[in-house]
This record gives structure tokens, sequence and C-alpha cells, in this order.
């Protein structure tokens, strides 16, 4: 007659389960050091948010969208009526504002794309680095060795 120690099967399956939850968890946490996400801008002199912003990734090369108009006294029917290409007089709302930014090999930094403020119609010299955990992202548009970055929060 066979006897089964009842506790060993239940011990493996804990230290399985276990071993699944730490697998996903750090999964999470590696997810979240990329800029791919859903963003809150925030207005450099109002402190308000400004917009929502997606940022996709297709073949390793980020698009980032305005998802939502966030600005309290702003037109949800605004058009980029001072960009100057292929996004003149587009909608504000699901405009492409960030195009060809790519990972840097080594770094959890993208760069070599390019950001466009719609307000100004201006395209600047891409940047994002995550911080905070991913909980944040540096967006940083420059033109030679001006610029300004902004602190973006993850919505999602």
């Amino acid at each position: 007659m066979m006897h089964f120690n009842k506790k060993k099967p239940l011990a493996l399956a804990a230290k399985a389960l276990a071993a699944i939850v730490l697998v996903a968890n750090g999964g999470v946490a590696l997810a979240q050091m990329t800029p791919v996400g859903t963003w809150r801008s925030i207005d450099d002199q109002t402190k308000e948010p400004k917009a929502q912003v997606v940022i996709t990734e297709s073949a390793g090369v980020l698009t980032g969208r305005i998802e939502k108009i966030l600005k309290k006294d702003a037109d949800p029917k605004a058009v980029c009526d001072k960009c100057s290409d292929d996004r003149k007089d587009k909608p504000v709302a699901g405009l492409e504002i960030i195009r060809g930014a790519k990972k840097a090999e080594g770094k959890d930094v993208w760069e070599g794309g390019r950001v466009l403020d719609p307000e100004k119609g201006s395209d600047y010299a891409l940047r994002l680095t995550p911080i905070d955990g991913g909980k944040k992202l540096e967006v940083r548009g420059s033109i030679g060795p001006f610029g300004r970055t902004q602190t973006w929060t993850r919505v999602q």
C-alpha cells in the first residue's frame, strides 16, 4: 500500500504560486520603466493639468498623441493653426505630438525623436526619461543647447 504525504503537494503548490506572483510583479515593475502608457502633462505657467497623452510603441519607435485636452479654458475643437508640417490645422485632440523616439542602448532613455508644442507650432528634439519607478516621465524638448524639461505623471 502507498502512502501519500498530503503536505508535500500543498507545499509545492504554494512555492509555485509564490514564484508566479514574484515573476508577475517583476514584470509589472519592469513594464513601468518605459514611456509607453498614458500620461498627464502639466502647464508650465499654471501648474494645472494640460493634456492627457498616450504613448505607444511600434517596432521599437515611440509615438505620442494627445488623447484629451485637460486645460480648463481650452477650446475642445482647437486646431494646430501654428503647425507648419502635415499637422497644420489638424485638431489638437488626437494630434500626434511625439514622433520617432527610440530607446538608447543600455539606458532607460528614449531619444532621437521629435516633440511638438501645438500651442506654438514648434518642433523640438526629444528625450524621454522615466523616473520615480516609472510613475513620472521627464520630457525634454530642445533646440541645440537650449530646451526645457517637463515632468509628466503616469495615468495608467
